[in-house]
Order: C-alpha cells, then structure tokens, then sequence
C-alpha cells in the first residue's frame, strides 16, 4: 500500500515514515502539490493522501479511484470536499485533540494582553513614553463578559481556563444540546454575543454556513471598546468589514492567528494596525502538540490500512484498503 504526502511544513518526515514502516505502508512525497493536477500528477497508484493544505475535490477522486481514505494534518478539513468524498466511498479523517490546549490559552494569551494593553504599553516604552495611560484606559477583567462563539473541544476549554477571569462567560452553538454546555456557560445566540459580549473569541469550523460570517452587521452589533480575537479559520470573518471596525474606532483591539490568505502581507491594513495583535498561524503550536499533531495523522492511515477504518472519522466511506 501507498501513501500519497501531499504537502506539509515539516522538513523532517522521520515520524510519519516510522508510522508508515510499522505498519508497512510506502510513503510517496509530493513535495508540496497544491493544486488538483499536481495531487493527481502524484497520487497515482496511492491508496491514500496525507495533507496540509491541498485541494481534494471530485475530480480529484475521479482521477486516483484508488484513493479510499483522505487523511488531514489538522482539526479544520475545508481543502477537502467532504460532499465528493461522502458520494465516492472515501473516508475522510483528521486530527481534532491534539492542540485543545495550545489553541485555547492562545486564544486567551491575545484576549488579556488585548484588555491589560500589554503590546500598547510595550511599543510606547520601546518608544520613550513611559506613562500607565499611554496605551488608553484599561478596564477591569472581570467586570468584562466573554462571548465564545463555537462551543466545541476548543471553545469548552477556553470557556474553563477563562471562566474565574471573567464576569461571566456566554457562548453560541447552536449544534450543541443544553445538556452539554457547562454550568458556568450561558447559552446565547450568535447576536447576543456580539451585543453582550466585551471580548468575542472564534472557535468555530469554515464552512458554507460560517464563511464571512462574522460582519459588518454583527461587528456594528459590539459596544465600542470591545475585544475581537479569532484563533479559528481566517475566512469565518470578513476581512474588509473587520478592518472597517478597527480603522473606525469601533474595536479597542483585535487579536488575529488565522487570515483567508496567508502570509499575511507586511503592508496589510490589519499589520499596520497599532491595536491589531497579530500571530503567524500558531494558535495550535507547541512541541508536543506538532508530535501528537504528525503522530495522530499519520496513524489514522496506518489504523486504516489494518482494520478499514480510521481513527478519527469526519466522513464514514466504505472503500476498503488494500489486503482487507
């Protein structure tokens, strides 16, 4: 059997190729294959596909019908189309605990250096004003209401690790019941959020329902001074109404991990923004968390390729692996 590695940001892949020699799968690099050509280029005779970011489309599948199981190295999977994969027989599987931890002290990590007015206060020092309202008036934590929008593995722990800091925690998700949103939680729609909320985190999956979903509209709906970080995908906000609201006085400050298009640009608005906080898509990042990250992908194949089923199922497919 063989594996398709599509791309990645590892230069070294001794992990995953222990991972695949133990279970005796022949690892097939790609070096980088960021188009649908390219993947099919160099995914023939492949039973499976290890990706980053590469585009998994139908007529990707039409062109390798060999592929049974697309493997993602990370939690988002919106590269792939779950849709063409469901309609194939493909497995679709990811990584989706590996950086719960990282993502959400992250994410909290940008919302108190946004309201302490941490890199503020850093930048004038460095500049020679050394003043404790230099930066702005600084408002106390935990008279301060936090909106999370997506309540899922990500969104539960920022929930916990924030809950003794802030007055109190709300949050929006409407596919989670009652039952599973912690006691200390209250549950609100996604306009409350933005209504009461004087810090908004983003821990929400990208899809059709979610893509630009934080806008102008919902951005107007903020009380002036407030806090937005986003630690989920970069196209769940609109980039142009988000720089509106800073460049408009509406935001006290924002903190920003994820961008539609990355690298971000030295010369973006949101870069020359003096309140914007920006992160090199980092959120999930510490040692450990890349090991479990490479660990789990790789061995969602390797658990495949021995029982016809992954570890981690985001689509259920019936294409069995070779031998099985």
């Amino acid at each position: 059997m063989k594996v398709l590695v599509s791309d990645q940001d590892y230069t070294d892949l001794s992990l995953e190729k222990a991972v695949f020699d133990t279970a005796g799968i022949e690892m097939v690099m790609a070096d980088g294959a960021l188009t649908e050509d390219a993947v099919i280029e160099a995914g023939r005779g492949c039973s499976a596909i290890l990706l980053q970011y590469a585009p998994i489309t139908g007529r990707v599948l039409d062109a390798l019908p060999e592929v049974g199981l697309v493997a993602r190295i990370g939690a988002g999977y919106d590269t792939v189309d779950t849709d063409a994969c469901a309609a194939r027989g493909v497995w679709v599987a990811n990584s989706p605990d590996y950086g719960v931890g990282e993502v959400a002290t992250h994410a909290l990590a940008m919302a108190l250096s946004l309201i302490r007015h941490l890199p503020f206060y850093d930048r004038d020092v460095k500049a020679g004003n050394w003043h404790f309202e230099s930066a702005g008036k600084v408002r106390r934590c935990s008279d301060m209401t936090l909106g999370i929008v997506g309540l899922g593995r990500i969104g539960k722990r920022m929930a916990h690790v924030s809950r003794n800091l802030f007055k109190r925690v709300i949050a929006c998700d409407p596919y989670i019941i009652d039952g599973d949103f912690p006691a200390f939680v209250e549950r609100a729609t996604l306009d409350q959020i933005f209504e009461r909320g004087d810090v908004v985190s983003l821990h929400t999956l990208l899809n059709s329902e979610t893509r630009g979903m934080i806008d102008a509209r919902l951005l107007g709906l903020m009380r002036p001074g407030g806090y937005l970080v986003n630690t989920s995908r970069g196209a769940v906000v609109n980039v142009a109404d988000l720089v509106a609201a800073v460049y408009g006085g509406r935001l006290d400050g924002v903190g920003i991990d994820v961008m539609p298009e990355e690298p971000v640009a030295a010369d973006h608005p949101l870069a020359l923004h003096p309140r914007v906080i920006l992160t090199p898509h980092a959120a999930f990042y510490s040692v450990e968390a890349e090991r479990d990250l490479r660990r789990k992908s790789a061995q969602n194949i390797a658990t495949w390729a021995r029982t016809g089923r992954p570890d981690y199922v985001v689509v259920r497919g019936s294409k069995r692996p070779p031998g099985i």
